[in-house]
């Protein structure tokens, strides 16, 4: 079965080689046969004529029929190889010298015969063999009784049938057991050097797939122990490169994996998570209204009101966090994307500042907006860095206690526009410091102010989408600062 690529290129240069051993034989056998062809004309392309001289085959300027019997008969005993015809002048077999029984001709063409006596030095010229319908073959001719006179021709085939015998016989017996040796030997030869030469290429791919092996059968999630630039640190050809390749896709796999896993715990936490913060005012909200449909004519107007108004403050706090999850979801599914533009940041902060004054003054928290009032413009999305400020600004607000100090601070980062929120609550613990951005964490200091919500979460995908930055810090004097930076707007950004 042909399972490696090491079987199959050996059967591809098994057939290659048979393949190109056949078409050598059929060429050299072809040329050879052109090339004895040539060399018999050449040597007896004088054969015909000097055939009429020497046996006095001219009387008296006419041909001596007597004379070309005798002909006939001795050549058919000395040289049986050669086959000698006359013709009229259109072809016609007048006469001949082979086995009548074996001549299926009437006549020859006469195109070859004025071809060669116009140029006797074109070889190999073919001319019809009376024997055959088909068959072609060399030939000597002369004009009879002369050249000045014609009335025929001396056509002389110079392999005749007994030459075409001996030839067969040849190539049956020792000339191709020749050739069959010899061609084994050159397959036997070339096959053996191009399998260790196949050897040599394949062998690298082998231990290539048995990298690739060892990854699939093994913990995708790790990283492979044993790589292709460990064992060949050079890139020399595309093999290596090919290896390379594999080295870096395993890793991406490996740490894709990794990835996946830790989104899948994310994933499960975050249902749970989800599940305890729905729960939790969807509860409240529905022992309340329990409590009202079976206490109604108990309580007092002034408590009914006071049940009605935290049922609805329950689900007015569960229909916030059930948008914010559709938001986040939306956000990190990429349904909803912002739309760039450049905009004034310090003016949003304004506008966002006075919208939350009022909410600042019930809990008798300062809000101010200090630093420089001449920021670059920023190139992002207003509507969602204005939830962004609103979320850092309403937190600060919640966290802040009662008559403390809120600051919104104007001012550049790395040459681009920041605005820093900074509270005088209590900070944030430094163990959940890195964590806050996370979905659904609870941090250890929220006591009553909360839950476990997403508006960070949805604060820090939206500053990515937009190019932005989101962090957050500790004072060291005391309280929280969060800062978002955006991109500046040049003409490069449009």
């Amino acid at each position: 079965m042909l399972k490696t690529l090491y079987t199959r290129l050996a059967l591809g240069l098994f057939l290659l080689l048979l393949l190109v051993g056949l078409l050598y034989g059929f060429i050299s056998s072809y040329s050879l046969q052109q090339y004895n062809a040539s060399v018999n004309q050449e040597i007896h392309r004088n054969l015909a004529s000097n055939l009429v001289a020497d046996r006095n085959l001219v009387s008296g300027g006419e041909l001596d029929k007597s004379a070309l019997k005798e002909l006939f008969a001795l050549y058919m005993t000395i040289n049986p190889s050669i086959e000698i015809y006359l013709l009229d002048l259109d072809g016609t077999i007048q006469s001949y010298s082979a086995d009548p029984a074996k001549i299926k001709r009437n006549r020859v063409s006469i195109e070859p015969i004025h071809k060669l006596l116009a140029d006797m030095d074109e070889y190999p010229i073919l001319g019809d063999d009376p024997r055959s319908h088909e068959r072609q073959k060399v030939f000597s001719a002369t004009p009879v009784p002369s050249a000045e006179n014609p009335k025929g021709y001396l056509y002389v085939v110079l392999r005749g049938e007994e030459y075409d015998a001996a030839e067969t016989m040849a190539r049956g017996g020792q000339l191709l057991a020749l050739s069959a040796w010899a061609l084994l030997v050159s397959l036997v030869v070339v096959m053996i050097a191009g399998l260790v030469i196949f050897r040599l290429l394949t062998g690298r791919l082998t231990a290539l797939t048995r990298l690739v092996e060892d990854f699939e059968t093994g913990d995708m999630s790790q990283h492979p122990s044993e790589t292709w630039r460990s064992q060949r640190p050079v890139v020399k050809d595309e093999i290596d490169y090919l290896g390379v390749t594999f080295d870096d896709m395993a890793r991406r796999i490996a740490s894709q994996i990794e990835q996946l896993k830790e989104k899948d715990a994310q994933r499960r936490q975050l249902v749970a998570q989800v599940s305890h913060d729905l729960r939790t005012p969807l509860a409240s909200m529905q022992g309340y209204i329990e409590t009202l449909k079976l206490r109604r004519d108990r309580l007092e107007p002034e408590e009914q009101d006071r049940f009605l108004n935290i049922a609805l403050k329950e689900g007015q706090r569960l229909g916030r966090l059930v948008d914010e999850l559709f938001e986040l979801a939306a956000l990190e599914a990429r349904e909803k994307q912002p739309v760039l533009e450049p905009f004034p940041l310090a003016e949003l902060v304004h506008d966002v500042v006075h919208k939350h004054s009022s909410k600042a003054d019930k809990r008798s928290v300062s809000l101010a907006v200090t630093g420089n009032p001449r920021l670059p413009p920023a190139y992002g999305d207003l509507a969602m860095t204005e939830r962004v400020l609103d979320n850092l600004i309403g937190n600060a607000i919640d966290y802040t206690p009662e008559g403390g100090q809120i600051i919104v601070m104007l001012g550049e980062a790395d040459g681009q526009p920041q605005v820093s929120v900074l509270d005088s609550g209590p900070g944030i613990p430094e163990q959940d410091l890195p964590h806050i951005f996370d979905p659904f964490y609870r941090a250890s200091s929220d006591g009553e102010h909360g839950h476990a919500g997403l508006g960070l979460a949805i604060a820090r995908r939206i500053m990515s989408l937009q190019g932005g930055e989101i962090q957050a810090e500790n004072r060291t004097e005391g309280g929280a600062c969060f800062s978002i930076r955006l991109p500046v707007y040049s003409s490069d950004n449009s």
